[in-house]
């Protein structure tokens, strides 16, 4: 598969600029990798239908709606992990739709994109969050659904919380935009 340059016009909030490009990697599907534009740079996530195949699928939906634009980064806990995909910001809100758990083996390690939920396994709706490193607590707890591949320096650079409020964010930092990336490769 030939590598795929991709002169992201997204001129988002005047962050990027036409010459600026994001290069999806090699050997990879491009309607599995998702290009989350963060203020610091590109993050690249490439997503697991194999292992949680409902919620791939209604990630890209969320995604091809625009649904994560502008969103904030309600919950980051240093160590541990950012929280983003509530379009109130506060943590209770959602898409209004909720998936069955789809527990698998993917371990969470740095870098991990796994759903979001509340007490019930079932109650996974558009909230997910990226492990800043490992947290085998989760494995089998949560649904992976992802695996950043790059970009994640960007994350790691995302504002922290309040370690004191659950990692409740201040002013937060917001997912300028995500894209799947074979509507990009067009």
């Amino acid at each position: 598969m030939k590598t795929w340059i991709l002169a992201l016009t997204l001129l988002i909030g005047g962050l990027m600029t036409d010459a600026q490009a994001v290069t999806l990697p090699e050997g990879k599907d491009p309607e599995n990798l998702l290009v989350m534009e963060l203020k610091d740079g590109p993050v690249i996530i490439e997503m697991l239908p194999e292992k949680a195949p409902t919620h791939v699928a209604r990630i890209k939906e969320l995604t091809r709606e625009g649904f994560y634009d502008g969103v904030v980064f309600h919950r980051v806990i240093d160590g541990f992990m950012a929280q983003t995909g509530d379009p109130t910001g506060t943590g209770t809100g959602g898409s209004g739709k909720k998936l069955k758990a789809e527990f698998n083996d993917v371990k969470h390690k740095k870098g991990t994109v796994s759903m979001a939920r509340a007490a019930s396994p079932d109650s996974a709706d558009s909230q997910f969050f990226i492990v800043f490193e490992a947290a085998p607590h989760l494995n089998g707890q949560y649904t992976a659904w992802g695996q950043v591949i790059s970009g994640m320096e960007y994350v790691d650079a995302i504002k922290k919380g309040d370690s004191y409020d659950n990692g409740s964010v201040t002013d937060p930092d917001k997912v300028i935009s995500m894209k799947v990336g074979s509507d990009i490769a067009k």
